[in-house]
């Protein structure tokens, strides 16, 4: 007989406890009883009043295991209906456990949906991906048993796997390089393939010398991709889960329930990434605007000139900042010192050498020195700055001085200068010197010309003749000094109107220059 022992009482499924009761109840049946062979020993289950030991001489029938469970149907005596009704409880055992997994079945979907729901709701309300991942990854690791969770994020920059959260036990740190041949968090993101496997970890032993005993341990790990509207997937980062609770392998569904949340992570990822984007870019427009105000207000403010002689000028860089500059000064006996300049590019750069030629000038020029010499102090000032940025300039100086009528210029290398008359006639005020930063160069040269209150001097740089549209056969700069002639009787700020007007479509269709002009008259 084999031995029975008092152990935890395993539940009856309903309806075979209905099917038994209605057979002992029936007339002409044998007693019956139902048995369970558990790990503690045999136990009896039906009928709960029954005694402890099998009746002598006794039928015994088996049947399907209840979770896991083996079963036996006990007749006091044996018959026909005995086997016929071990049969039945056979097949209400099997749908009870067909039940039972249904149920298991559909709370683990329920858990599945209820965890990609709390992760929506965390990604939709938190800004910061730590904090977000963070939540995320214990929720994970709660719900699918993991001892440790990670999420890697991949820095395009350094090419690296960083570590943007970790949960659980001896969690890591730091960043990972992504051709690490020893991590499988590496390959994961090098192949864009799941991973599932036992991983072994061998423990330190220092009372033997033999192979030290391998440990077996549950490990997870899933790309992160992001799909784009338009374009092809990209990783972008990997989570990775290291051991069980319960000490056995993450299943398939595991891996499919992960690589949900990883959709939904790479979507925050990317989120993130374009925020920061934003944020980086509207900073840039910010600091760009603030160059570009500061830059402008370098330049003298012509109003602030009295008249004599009327000054008028204007400046319009090709981008936030640029390389083209104009500069007014008072100088001793009633005399005006006017400068203009253009860096052979433009950008942060070229406003960095434009402000230092400004003030270089401005210093030298206050000195009373004649244009030669005042280019030649520039240069000197200027050539390192100009050799290490790998940058000219042309500069065009001269001193009015209208109580002898001239007009003396040190022009190193600037084309567009011009003095028209009041018949019409405008003269060039050509290059007497090379650009500054061309060769090391110690003497320039100087020009003299007439100037009469009615002479108009016009100073601009390449951008705005490049930009001028073709006119009765002219183009770029023929065209606008045959306008500025038309236009030489008209007050400075309406010449200055009509010919950037003229520009300003040429400018959109064509990569724009820097644009600059400086009037002087009377």
């Amino acid at each position: 007989m084999k031995r029975t022992a008092v152990v935890e009482r395993i539940p009856v499924p309903h309806a075979v406890a209905v099917l038994l009761d209605r057979y002992r109840s029936a007339p002409g049946t044998a007693e019956v009883r139902l048995w369970a062979e558990t790990a503690a020993g045999r136990a009896c289950l039906y009928p709960e009043a029954a005694g402890a030991e099998p009746w002598a001489g006794s039928a015994h029938y088996p049947i399907e295991p209840l979770d896991g469970v083996p079963l036996e149907l006990e007749l006091r005596r044996a018959s026909r209906q005995g086997r016929f009704l071990a049969q039945v409880l056979s097949q209400l055992v099997t749908q009870e456990m067909d039940a039972r997994s249904a149920a298991r079945e559909l709370s683990e979907r329920y858990e599945e949906i209820n965890l990609l729901y709390f992760i929506s709701e965390v990604l939709g309300s938190m800004l910061s991906l730590p904090e977000a991942a963070t939540r995320i990854l214990s929720e994970v690791a709660d719900v699918l048993g993991a001892r440790r969770a990670t999420l890697w994020v991949h820095d395009a920059e350094a090419d690296r796997l960083q570590l943007a959260a970790a949960v659980g036990d001896d969690g890591v740190r730091g960043s990972l390089p992504v051709n690490a041949p020893e991590s499988a968090t590496a390959l994961v993101f090098r192949e864009r393939q799941p991973l599932n496997l036992e991983r072994g970890a061998l423990r330190p032993s220092a009372a033997r010398l033999e192979p030290p005993p391998r440990r077996s341990e549950a490990f997870l790990s899933v790309p992160v991709n992001y799909t784009p509207p338009q374009g092809t997937a990209r990783t972008v980062g990997v989570i990775t889960l290291v051991g069980r609770r319960s000490n056995v392998r993450f299943s398939a569904g595991d891996a499919r329930l992960l690589a949900a949340i990883a959709s939904q992570i790479g979507a925050a990822l990317e989120t993130q990434r374009l925020l920061r984007e934003s944020l980086r870019q509207e900073r840039l427009v910010r600091e760009l605007e603030l160059a570009h105000d500061l830059q402008l207000k370098l330049l003298p403010d012509p109003g602030s000139f009295q008249a004599p002689p009327d000054v008028a000028a204007r400046c319009a860089p090709a981008e936030s900042v640029g390389g083209d500059f104009y500069n007014l000064f008072r100088l001793s006996h009633d005399r005006l010192g006017i400068m203009i300049g253009d860096v052979s590019s433009h950008g942060f750069s070229a406003a960095l050498i434009m402000a230092l030629t400004s003030s270089a000038v401005a210093i030298y020029a206050q000195d009373a020195n004649p244009p030669a010499e005042v280019l030649r102090r520039v240069h000197r000032a200027l050539a390192k700055e100009l050799e290490s940025t790998e940058m000219y300039l042309t500069l065009f100086y001269g001193v009015v001085d209208r109580r002898v009528g001239t007009l003396v210029y040190a022009n190193a290398g600037h084309p567009h200068a011009f003095r028209v008359s009041a018949d019409g006639r405008a003269e060039r005020l050509g290059a007497t010197d090379l650009p500054l930063g061309m060769m090391p160069h110690d003497r320039y040269g100087e020009g003299t010309t007439g100037w009469a209150a009615t002479d108009l001097i016009c100073l601009f740089t390449d951008g705005l003749s490049d930009a001028y549209p073709a006119r009765a056969g002219r183009a770029g700069e023929q065209a606008l000094v045959a306008d500025l002639v038309r236009l030489r009787a008209r007050p400075l700020p309406e010449i200055l109107t009509e010919l950037f007007g003229a520009t300003e479509r040429v400018v959109l269709t064509v990569p724009p220059d820097d644009r600059t002009m400086l009037l002087v008259r009377g």
